[in-house]
C-alpha cells in the first residue's frame, strides 16, 4: 500500500525543492503527504480554484484569498507543467489539495486541449485520488502572463487554466471514486532552474 501511495503522489512532488521532497518521502513512507503547498499564490487576491466534485465525496470548492496556497513550475522531465493548490473545504474540516500535471504545456506559452493529470488529496479524512494518467482530464484553455511584482523570480507566471475530466479519479483500493466535472483556477508557476 505504500508503495502505492508513493507512485500516486509522484506527481505532487515532482518539481519540488530538494529539501521539501526529501521530507516529502519520509512523510509518505507513514502515510499521507502533510506537508503544506509553499505559501499564498498571487498578491491581491488574484488566485482562486474552483472545482465540482461528484462521486463519493461531493462537492462544490471555490477557494480564493489567504487561506489558498499554491505551487508549480515546470515538470521535472520538462513535459509540462506541475501547479498544485491546498486550501480548506467543506465546513472548514478538511484541507484539500488537488494537483493538475498538465502535459506539453510549456514556459511563458498559451495551449488548448492538454492532456492533464489529476491527484486530489483530502488531508482530514486520509483519501488520496488519482487519475493515474493524461488521457482522463483536459486543459482546455490555459494561458500565462508574466509577473514582474517584486520578490517574484524572473520566470514567474500567472497561470489561468480551465478544464474538465471525462473518466473518474480512484482511491488507492480501488473502491471509491471522485469525477472533477470541471475546474478552473489561477495561479502561480516558478520556471527558475537555478
Amino acid at each position: 500500500m505504500r508503495g502505492a501511495v508513493f507512485a500516486l503522489a509522484m506527481p505532487w512532488i515532482a518539481g519540488m525543492p530538494a529539501g521539501a521532497q526529501a521530507q516529502q518521502h519520509s512523510l509518505l513512507g507513514a502515510g499521507l503527504p502533510t506537508v503544506s503547498l509553499g505559501g499564498p499564490c498571487l498578491p491581491s487576491g488574484r488566485a482562486y480554484l474552483r472545482a465540482r466534485i461528484q462521486g463519493a465525496v461531493r462537492l462544490d470548492v471555490d477557494l480564493r484569498g489567504p487561506t489558498l496556497t499554491c505551487e508549480g513550475g515546470a515538470r521535472l522531465d520538462g513535459s509540462g507543467i506541475r501547479i498544485g493548490f491546498e486550501g480548506p473545504v467543506g465546513r472548514g474540516e478538511w484541507r484539500m489539495r488537488m494537483v493538475f500535471g498538465i502535459d506539453g504545456a510549456k514556459e511563458g506559452r498559451a495551449g488548448r486541449e492538454l492532456p492533464t493529470n489529476l491527484t486530489v488529496i483530502f488531508e482530514g479524512e486520509k483519501l488520496l485520488f488519482a487519475t493515474q494518467g493524461d488521457g482522463n482530464c483536459t486543459v482546455d484553455r490555459l494561458t500565462q502572463q508574466r509577473i514582474a511584482a517584486h520578490g517574484h523570480p524572473a520566470h514567474a507566471y500567472r497561470i489561468v487554466a480551465h478544464g474538465f475530466c471525462i473518466a473518474p479519479a480512484n482511491d488507492l483500493g480501488g473502491h471509491r471514486r471522485i469525477l472533477v466535472t470541471t475546474f478552473d483556477f489561477a495561479g502561480r508557476a516558478d520556471f527558475n532552474t537555478g
